[in-house]
């Protein structure tokens, strides 16, 4: 059993025999990811998500998994319905690196807590044009080690952007009835009409059912 074993929240619980070494969001994580100057990797999800559970028996459940990324990362794991503010946060992050969100969501982090890195599902092998979980891990690894400034560059940035989006003041403009014509017409044209959902994220798990 590792650290979630003493949380009270389901989606925490359901992960505390993985053999990865998690820890829950919490001063505790933060701060060995500050004294051992490794990367946090932040695994965001709730107890009624299908791919949580799909990359949890695939990646975490998987020991050779586990093995990186207890060597290499203070691993994090958050309950999106217990800490809907992280969840915010750093979805924003993720939709600003590719476009798209979903959960499960994968980000990684600065031992400060500013992204750098992140994305949803990933699957346990090459797939569909997605890499493995594994490579994502190695790879990243690999960066915080031979290119930190760089890494570190785009951490402040991605979190500036984030700031400055927040602070965008809404528009006084009224809402006409052009506008929302406009806006349906631009998530209808956006919609998988055969598998639901919009974007990338409804392409990976159409990906993923065919495996």
């Amino acid at each position: 059993m590792n650290r979630l074993a003493s949380e009270t929240s389901p989606y925490l619980l359901q992960h505390a025999s993985n053999p990865v070494d998690w820890y829950a969001w919490g001063e505790e994580a933060l701060a060995r990811a500050r004294e051992e100057d490794k990367p946090i990797l932040l695994s965001i999800g709730y107890a009624a998500c299908h791919w949580c559970h799909v990359m949890e028996r695939e990646s975490f459940e998987d020991p050779l998994t586990a093995r990186v990324m207890n060597d290499h990362f203070v691993s994090v794991k958050v309950d999106r319905e217990e800490r809907p503010d992280l969840d915010s946060i750093y979805m924003d992050a993720v939709v600003a690196l590719t476009g798209s969100g979903g959960w499960p969501m994968t980000v990684f982090l600065t031992p400060g807590g500013e992204p750098f890195f992140g994305g949803t599902y990933f699957p346990p092998e090459p797939r569909h044009g997605l890499p493995s979980f594994k490579q994502v891990l190695l790879g990243v690894a690999e960066a915080w080690e031979e290119r930190r400034d760089e890494v570190e560059r785009s951490g402040r940035d991605l979190t500036e952007h984030i700031r400055s989006s927040a602070r965008l003041r809404p528009s006084v403009d009224p809402l006409t009835d052009a506008l929302l014509a406009e806006a349906r017409a631009n998530a209808a044209a956006g919609f998988d009409q055969r598998w639901g959902g919009w974007g990338r994220a409804a392409i990976r798990c159409t990906a993923t059912t065919s495996k």
